[in-house]
């Protein structure tokens, strides 16, 4: 698949810009859902871009930071899949697959480029006991144009690959189709370790019937169809099951949260009116 000289620009800019949100902004731009549909409509398939954004913001839902230890990037986990999976026409848990040394290499980008900007913190402090706003702010400035640069080339580096040699890799693919299998088998897997990690964190004793409840919810819901006339099952609610089951979630959090306010509500009552001679 060609892409022209704009498109490139404009993905180079998005990762641009997502690579600083990730570190600075922090607007949420960074995340795979946002970036995946805006780099596929870019491209020209949108729909692939949110399916892969998806899929991506599946693996990274649990995914955090903790001292040394890095997760795969997001920011290059989802453009990356996203550009593999419009131009070499693979499937999204695929792209995703194929995707993740890419994020591995973009942390290590990251790390990297705080190495090199450590020695600087030195300067940022005389900046500062020299009350000098501006020597600060460069490097920030600094900091951010190296890590966008660094991100946005990595997005033109995977652009190029699918442009150049998209055919070839196509080929190689349906030639070594159990490859491509075992990457959509490896990419559909992560997204179900990322959800496994947010749920041993977040995850307490009280919640656990709601857990089932609403899995048990969503088979029953992704099951009732019926059959056509060529005597097909059907099953047209199987697509929305999630939403569904998320509207239900919504309805007895806000049930819960008003419950909660009217006891506490009448908590801070007690003791207010009538008086002890009458037992109220």
């Amino acid at each position: 698949m060609d892409f022209n000289v704009f498109q490139i620009i404009l993905v180079f800019v998005v990762t641009f810009i997502a690579a600083i949100d990730q570190f600075n902004f922090l607007e949420s731009l960074y995340q795979p859902i946002v970036v995946g549909p805006v780099v596929g409509a870019i491209l020209g398939n949108l729909e692939i871009g949110l399916v892969v954004g998806g899929t991506y913001q599946l693996i990274q839902i649990g995914s955090m930071p903790i001292g040394g230890a890095q997760p795969p990037n997001a920011v290059i986990g989802g453009v990356v899949a996203t550009i593999f999976a419009v131009s070499l026409g693979l499937e999204p848990a695929a792209a995703v697959g194929i995707a993740v040394p890419f994020a591995i290499l973009g942390q290590m980008m990251v790390t990297l480029i705080f190495t090199l900007m450590s020695p600087l913190m030195g300067v940022a402090d005389k900046a500062a006991d020299d009350a000098n706003p501006a020597g600060i702010r460069n490097l920030n400035l600094l900091a951010m144009t190296l890590l966008g640069v660094a991100f946005g080339v990595v997005a033109v580096l995977a652009l190029t690959l699918g442009q150049t040699f998209g055919p070839q890799i196509q080929s190689f693919f349906d030639e070594y189709a159990w490859l491509q299998n075992g990457f959509n088998v490896g990419g559909g897997m992560l997204r179900y370790v990322g959800f496994a990690t947010l749920l041993r964190i977040m995850m307490s004793g009280e919640l656990w019937g709601y857990y089932f409840a609403g899995f048990a919810l969503a088979t029953i819901i992704g099951s009732i169809g019926y059959l056509d006339a060529n005597g097909d099952f059907v099953a047209p609610l199987a697509g929305s099951a999630l939403v569904l089951i998320a509207f239900v979630g919504i309805a007895i959090a806000l049930a819960d949260y008003q419950s909660n306010v009217k006891i506490k509500n009448l908590a801070g009552s007690v003791g207010s009116g009538g008086d002890e001679e009458d037992g109220i």
